[in-house]
């Protein structure tokens, strides 16, 4: 068995983070988080099923943070009471009520307003020769589309990027960062949730104040922790699929000659981006309530468990050519998660993904890397680049 020192790291070269889970020796490891606890890191594609779906792998209410237990307990109860952070029958009631708000229906209504703010965002590319394709374009999209859905005024939507580093990666940013970003997105989300309770508008979180499941509703805690979970779902995720996603076709220039060939390959290429380099690195924290045995190896009683997503999804006893981007793969991984706390916000974030790459690259067909030296940001739950330089090159509309 391993131990992975799981430590902040910077990643240089592209694909690094891959090659520490490809040099572990199968699929059950110790490890360590930056914060100092051993844990358990399962890698392989078949455990990971196995512990996401299994009856004696649970989360706790508080979400199991390294610092859940410091936390004012007004701090916890507010932000960590969503079905992401809790079990059955809690889990079961709560997305029953949310589920409602994220229909089929609803999401693909929201097509045009997307391809709209991806037009607008754009047109700032022409005429620079180098744009951040994080800051200019994976972040404040999707962040534009969470917002307009939760009805939170535009004006006040930049404030979501300056929480979420901390609210999601509370290890490598330390307790007081963490405590700080906790409070200050609490007192906004109660304020707007006051605000759309006074004046009920037709967004998500008005929709969410409304739930009723009979006499059940969510209480004020719920629906607190519900903005939260939807403000970093919402946005976070996607923006690092977007990202990751346009860079691993600009490094693989045949895979995007095929989807310019053919723009009806998207659906299934950003399937495969999910499973090559998706933009969530591990789970959050499962205990473990019993015994636990994956793949032969027993997982005491009472331990804290992370499932690495990233690594169940290069697994070559999975996946043939598991290293290899290829779009025309439909692939069964686990970008997503699995089991019941699977993704609820996967079809949103696969509209927007798609939406965001076949617009980007057929306005910018000579779209290129303007920086090779690439980092990743220190995280242990998030997969995400620091910067994305590229060139835009010329518009497609005034080539020739």
């Amino acid at each position: 068995m391993d131990n992975l020192g799981m430590q902040p790291f910077v990643i240089a070269e592209n694909g690094a983070k891959h090659k520490l889970y490809a040099a572990l020796d199968g699929p059950v490891h110790r490890a360590q988080l930056p914060s100092g606890p051993d844990i358990w890191l399962v890698t392989g594609y078949d455990a990971v099923r196995q512990l996401l779906a299994h009856p004696d792998a649970v989360r706790d209410r508080f979400g199991g943070g390294p610092y859940s237990e410091r936390l004012p307990a007004e701090l916890r109860d507010a932000l960590f009471h969503s079905m992401l952070h809790v079990d059955p029958p809690d889990h079961t009631r709560l997305r029953k009520l949310v589920a409602g708000a994220f229909t089929r229906r609803t999401v693909e209504a929201l097509e045009p307003r997307i391809e709209a703010f991806t037009d607008a965002l754009l047109d700032g590319f022409e005429g620079r020769d180098v744009v951040d394709l994080l800051t200019d374009f994976a972040y404040p999209l999707p962040i534009r589309v969470i917002g307009m859905m939760l009805g939170v005024p535009e004006q006040d939507q930049h404030q979501f990027q300056s929480w979420t580093p901390q609210l999601i990666s509370p290890s490598t940013v330390g307790y007081d960062a963490f405590a700080a970003a906790a409070a200050e997105f609490l007192a906004f989300a109660r304020a707007l949730i006051a605000a759309k309770r006074a004046t009920p508008g037709p967004d998500l979180l008005s929709a969410l104040i409304a739930a009723r499941d009979g006499e059940d509703k969510l209480s004020e805690n719920e629906l607190t922790s519900m903005a939260h979970v939807l403000v970093i779902a919402g946005y976070e995720t996607t923006a690092n699929l977007i990202a990751n996603g346009t860079l691993a076709l600009l490094e693989h220039p045949d895979q995007l000659a095929r989807l310019q060939a053919d723009p009806t390959g998207w659906p299934t290429a950003v399937e495969e981006l999910l499973r090559y380099d998706g933009p969530v690195q591990s789970t959050l924290t499962y205990y473990t309530r019993s015994d636990v045995e994956l793949d032969g190896e027993t997982i005491p009683a009472g331990s804290v468990v992370f499932a690495s997503l990233l690594a169940a999804n290069r697994d070559p006893a999975k996946f043939a050519h598991a290293d290899q981007l290829d779009v025309r793969r439909s692939p069964a991984h686990m970008g997503f998660g699995h089991g019941i706390h699977y993704c609820l916000g996967a079809p949103l974030a696969r509209l927007e993904t798609q939406i965001a790459l076949r617009r980007l690259f057929e306005r910018f067909p000579h779209l290129s890397l303007a920086d090779a030296d690439l980092t990743r940001a220190p995280a242990v739950i998030i997969n995400a680049l620091t910067t994305l330089a590229v060139r835009p090159g010329p518009p497609a509309d005034t080539e020739g």
